[in-house]
């Protein structure tokens, strides 16, 4: 899953949100620095991460790209996930998605020092283009994905996986859709287990 299904599924938990949110810029078990919810949030983020890679839906939206992206697949379907995740926002929360945002990036700015320094960095962009919002929108697809690209030196190719959304676009949602149930059931135990 990515940025916008991690902070979800933190289930309002602002400390399990921040470290949620910054797994992926942590490597191996150096969370000793953290605070003790931040800890918790990264073992969630991985738990979440080890439950999806393993789960059989996502790797069927993951085998309709791998030919054209081998494995970047996963990465993108991760990002047509939080697609929907934002588009169909109604049907998981009662707080408007733009609200939802708002608070997590006043979250984020308000804990800025605790941040990895590849967080920090990203943060403004994140922020000033509102990417978790933009989710919503083929066009703030569009752009991640085309961001994703330039970040493979033009390797993943994944400038062009916005055609193959499109494509299928009925397809993923409906996976998208059978899976993040299952997903939400899982985190919640895993997080009541924290």
């Amino acid at each position: 899953m990515n940025f916008l299904a991690h902070i979800y599924l933190s289930f309002g938990d602002d400390e399990i949100a921040i470290g949620n949110f910054i797994a992926d810029s942590i490597r191996g078990n150096k969370i000793d620095h953290l605070p003790d919810r931040i800890q918790k949030g990264v073992i969630l983020h991985r738990e979440i991460d080890t439950y999806t890679d393993s789960h059989s839906i996502p790797k069927i939206s993951s085998k309709r790209l791998h030919k054209n992206y081998s494995h970047y697949s996963r990465v993108i379907v991760d990002i047509y996930y939080d697609h929907f995740l934002a588009k169909n926002w109604k049907n998981y929360s009662d707080t408007p998605l733009k609200v939802f945002v708002n608070d997590f990036y006043d979250l984020l700015e308000n804990n800025y020092t605790i941040l990895p320094n590849g967080v920090q960095r990203m943060m403004p962009y994140m922020i000033s283009d509102n990417w978790l919002y933009n989710y919503s929108k083929m066009e703030g697809i569009d752009r991640v994905l085309n961001g994703m690209n330039r970040r493979t030196k033009n390797k993943s190719k994944m400038n062009f996986a916005i055609l193959d959304l499109e494509e299928h676009y009925t397809d993923f949602e409906r996976e998208f859709t059978d899976f993040f149930n299952e997903l939400i059931t899982f985190s919640k135990h895993k997080y009541k287990s924290l």
